[in-house]
């Protein structure tokens, strides 16, 4: 084996479920992931015939390449998901780190330490450099795959919060993924963050991050949940003056409807991430329906971010 083979590392995506979802997952799921997808029967050990019999499920999985590009080729397939979503319910898919003995060194040679707007400096765990700047330095483990710096969607938004945020302001993250943003809201000063994810290993990952940076979990509250639990009370805030919401663009349209727009405080600013240009007129036009309307928009490669505020 070469040496570039030992140092590969996959993250392995499945579904389980019905052969007729399976089959239109494999079609989506093979627009993304390397080496084409395997689909296969489930089976069951049957203790009377000692044999393994066909459950009647099958499962498809495939492949990605943990590199730079795997935040970008996730966030893709999540989308296309989504839109499969809309014509049939679908299984959650299940992601599995498929290690080898030199997959932190892989990391260690392809992620470096990224500047972002002004005033943040994303760095990979292991590293301790002179911040000679005065950055605000938030540090990531590069291997969880809900976010680390690298996409254009999470750098959009940071640079957009550090030109609407105001110090002692607290703040709603919806969809903390990581929690990149959540934590960079913090160690800006804010008074109170309110991280929410729908997914439990983004909430886990959240926690993990937020010690990496020297938060206590009573300095930061994580929980799953989304808008819906936010205006139930189910959280200590039910509105913020700053709302960040970097998340595909058909799920921030359903937000919409779902009463995001009532989290935000009366003068407070809604800041939108995740939103490619083709769609970006479709989420103004949502984003008026509610009574909000742009006042800053930033764009990297084909992605957009749109600060808005209450007409």
């Amino acid at each position: 084996m070469v040496e570039n083979e030992k140092q590969t590392h996959w993250l392995q995506v499945s579904f389980t479920g019905s052969g007729e979802i399976v089959e239109a997952l494999a079609e989506v799921l093979g627009r993304f992931v390397a080496n084409g997808v395997v689909v296969e029967n489930v089976t069951h050990f049957n203790d009377h015939t000692q044999e393994n019999e066909p459950t009647g499920e099958m499962k498809v999985f495939g492949y990605f390449a943990v590199d730079e590009d795997l935040e970008e080729k996730k966030h893709r397939l999540e989308e296309a998901l989504w839109h499969l979503g809309q014509i049939s319910p679908l299984p959650k898919p299940n992601f599995t780190l498929i290690k080898d003995e030199d997959w932190m060194a892989a990391w260690k040679q392809h992620y470096n330490p990224i500047l972002i707007g002004e005033r943040f400096l994303i760095l990979p765990a292991w590293l301790q450099p002179e911040n000679k700047d005065g950055r605000i330095i938030v540090r990531i483990n590069p291997a969880m795959a809900f976010g680390t710096g690298t996409h254009p969607t999470t750098q959009l938004c940071l640079q957009m919060f550090e030109r609407h945020f105001t110090n002692s302001q607290s703040v709603i993250d919806v969809g903390c993924g990581s929690g990149i943003l959540s934590i960079a809201a913090l160690k800006s000063g804010a008074s109170h963050v309110l991280a929410v994810d729908v997914d439990e290993q983004a909430v886990l990952s959240t926690l993990e991050n937020a010690g990496l940076n020297d938060i206590s979990p009573l300095d930061i509250e994580v929980s799953k949940g989304s808008v819906k639990d936010i205006l139930d009370g189910k959280f200590s805030i039910q509105e913020a003056p700053v709302v960040l919401v970097n998340i595909l663009a058909p799920i921030i349209k359903k937000l919409f409807s779902m009463g995001l727009g009532d989290i935000v405080s009366r003068d407070g600013v809604l800041l939108l991430s995740g939103i490619l240009d083709h769609q970006e007129e479709d989420v103004l036009k949502a984003a008026q329906n509610i009574g909000f309307a742009p006042i800053e928009r930033l764009k990297q490669d084909d992605w957009i971010s749109i600060a808005m505020k209450r007409v």
